[in-house]
């Protein structure tokens, strides 16, 4: 069934109470007796987000039976993860808007934001250390590592105006869908999964965070700025060659191709007008909507396996409010 894509709480009902335990645990958690420390991770914790990450640890815990609450430490080791790789983030990319308010590194400066994602990457280590568990902790370790790489190999493609599908889409796996993974991964983990259950939420989480993240990129030329909470056209004045970029130079016509490949290549912003009517005008949008739809898919059909319940209702959802969204 559809779901209202701006309702996103009626979505988590089933697991209300749990991300409610969640938030108690990232509050208590992001105390230092540093000030500064306090101030920045509470600014951008507090600006919300969709939270799906969490949810996923939760939703996944649940539909393998786990009825303790560790999985509460470990969505919240997720949500402090997601949070350093946003922090760290907009300060290489020199952002100044995210979920329609001044960035941190805007409020801060991008020192305070670089050393407070490292206290927040150390204190999510704290936390899982906690649990107990070492597989727990290898998921957890491998994920960051290569979430990582995935920074480095999008730095390395900024400016490249011929990347493949398949290069970006790698990109995408690593520094966004790695996360979604994990996250999914950790519930069965906690649920005491078969292998082919584990691996089955996993493959949803990379699948649904793939997605995600193609989405993202369409709404960067179709989403209204005021719903998504960034200025539109920042990925193009950084280079960054997603998806309907590739496709308007590898389909659209030569003055589209060039139009497109020169404003990637100078990182530049200056004729986003155009460029937005060469992606819009060359199908560009609605060919990055269909590969992420068929992510969707991919990842609804790995929930096969198993039993029927609310939370894996929810996280068939889930995967389509990842591709319903405006925002």
């Amino acid at each position: 069934m559809p779901l209202d894509p701006v309702n996103i709480a009626s979505l988590y009902a089933p697991i209300a109470a749990d991300m409610n335990a969640v938030d108690e645990v990232v509050r208590a958690r992001l105390h230092s007796d540093v000030v500064l420390v306090r101030q920045v991770a509470e600014y951008i914790i507090s600006a919300g987000g969709k939270r799906m990450r969490p949810a996923l640890v939760l939703l996944s815990a649940g539909a393998c039976g786990y009825s303790g609450v560790k999985h509460h430490e470990l969505a919240a080791v997720v949500e402090f993860i997601h949070t350093a790789t946003l922090l760290h983030d907009d300060v290489v990319d020199e952002s100044s808007l995210r979920r329609g308010r001044d960035t941190a590194n805007a409020v801060f400066g991008n020192p305070a934001s670089v050393l407070v994602g490292d206290f927040l990457y150390s204190r999510a280590f704290q936390i899982m250390v906690g649990v107990g568990s070492m597989r727990v902790m290898q998921v957890l370790a491998d994920a960051t590592n290569i979430i990582a790489e995935g920074e480095v190999l999008q730095l390395m493609n900024c400016r490249n105006a011929d990347i493949e599908v398949d290069a970006y889409l790698r990109v995408i796996r690593y520094k966004t869908a790695k996360l979604f993974e994990a996250a999914g991964r950790l519930g069965a983990i906690l649920g005491g999964a078969t292998p082919a259950v584990e691996e089955a939420l996993a493959s949803y989480g990379t699948h649904i965070g793939t997605a995600f993240q193609l989405i993202d990129d369409v709404l960067d030329y179709s989403g209204q700025e005021a719903e998504t909470g960034k200025h539109l056209g920042d990925d193009l004045a950084e280079g960054k060659p997603t998806l309907p970029l590739i496709h308007v130079i590898q389909n659209g016509t030569t003055e589209q191709a060039g139009l497109v490949r020169d404003a990637i290549e100078q990182a530049s912003g200056e004729r986003f007008a155009d460029v937005l009517e060469a992606v819009r005008s060359s199908g560009a949008l609605e060919a990055a909507r269909r590969h992420g739809e068929a992510e969707a898919a991919v990842a609804k059909a790995a929930l096969a396996v198993l039993p029927d319940s609310k939370f894996r209702e929810t996280l068939l959802q889930l995967a389509d409010f990842a591709v319903q969204r405006s925002f």
